[in-house]
């Protein structure tokens, strides 16, 4: 019977043999694709926030809020 610490050794052996296989991005495509992500999360963080802040208005008129 395998003793713990070897079967953790060979869980990390397998993983790196695994992640040798991996094709990874190039570093000018994953800095393209993080600026990209980040402009759109910013974009639809604004668009929230302009709908949230309209229908604050909207239901504070309507209830007759401060």
């Amino acid at each position: 019977m395998e003793c713990f610490m070897d079967k953790i050794k060979s869980f990390l052996k397998e993983v790196y043999e695994e992640l040798t296989k991996v094709t990874w991005l190039a570093r000018k495509d994953v800095v393209r694709s993080t600026v990209a992500v980040s402009f759109v999360v910013v974009l639809v963080a604004i668009y929230v926030s302009l709908i949230d802040m309209g229908l604050n208005v909207f239901i504070r008129s309507i209830i007759g809020g401060r």
